[in-house]
């Protein structure tokens, strides 16, 4: 009695593993389908009508990639009388936003004399097309080279930035494009460091944006500004990016993830600091 208790205690134990195992299968499963999705959620996000933004001087763009028309808005510099050419940041937005939400956060920048591109990601927006890491990439390759060919845009003086998803970008355009300076708010070290905190092997993921890989390698200033109380990229993957980057600054904010900055008056007094120190903009 005691042996046939004991084979149906371990058939029943077989049977629970072998359920959980088919359980977790399913689970990867149904991140491999849908991780894009959840990466990028474009279909949740409401286009405002075009009429919406009133930035001065903005410029709008369209450019032609391998999945359709892209749209990027351009914030030219504030020059005053200064002729020489200005200073530009390229910027990438995180997975939930468009570039319309950004034109009037980013004055700053004009204002202190560096021009802003915005370059939306296929799929999203009014842009044509999907929004996997290599077509995001090509069409901010296809940005860059369109603001470096400007008169008014000093190319040796291109800075990119990236918010949340939006490092992930600015990486992979520091891999194929030179860059003066880096900056990362809110940036994780990689999509598979992300996954493996819900149990997903890196192999699975599709988009892996490694950050982590590029800033090591990356010789030029990198800000990396994260919120200490980040409740959707940890803390520790901030630090991680900013002590791997060989020209690395850690600027820490009493924050979560969608609050980052707190302050904008601190936040522009960093940057600009920031930038001074890499030769970009003038002190």
């Amino acid at each position: 009695m005691e042996k046939i208790g004991c084979r149906k205690r371990m058939g029943l134990l077989a049977r629970v593993v072998l359920g959980g195992f088919l359980a977790y299968v399913l689970y990867c499963l149904a991140l491999v389908l849908f991780q894009r999705f959840l990466i990028f959620p474009r279909y949740q996000i409401n286009v405002p009508a075009d009429t919406d933004n009133h930035a001065e001087g903005l410029e709008k763009w369209w450019m032609e990639t391998r999945v359709g028309k892209v749209e990027a808005w351009f914030l030219p510099a504030r020059q005053g009388e200064k002729t020489r050419p200005a200073p530009a940041v390229i910027f990438a937005h995180g997975n939930a936003e468009l570039v319309d939400f950004w034109p009037q956060a980013l004055q700053g920048f004009v204002a202190m004399g560096v021009g802003v591109l915005l370059v939306e990601y296929p799929g999203y927006g009014r842009s044509e097309g999907t929004p996997p890491q290599k077509n995001i990439t090509e069409a901010f390759v296809l940005g860059y080279d369109r603001l470096v060919k400007r008169p008014d845009v000093d190319s040796g003086r291109i800075v990119l930035f990236g918010r949340s998803l939006g490092g992930g970008v600015a990486c992979a355009l520091a891999v194929e494009r030179p860059s003066a300076a880096l900056i990362l708010m809110s940036t994780f070290t990689s999509v598979r460091s992300c996954a493996a905190r819900f149990f997903v092997p890196g192999f699975l993921v599709l988009d892996p944006f490694d950050n982590l890989a590029l800033v090591g390698q990356y010789s030029r200033p990198v800000l990396v500004i994260h919120g200490a109380n980040d409740n959707l990229i940890p803390y520790e993957q901030g630090l991680a990016l900013s002590r791997g980057a060989p020209c690395g600054r850690m600027v820490t904010y009493c924050c979560r993830h969608n609050d980052c900055p707190p302050d904008w008056y601190t936040f522009w007094r960093d940057v600009h600091s920031f930038l001074v120190e890499a030769g970009v903009a003038e002190g």
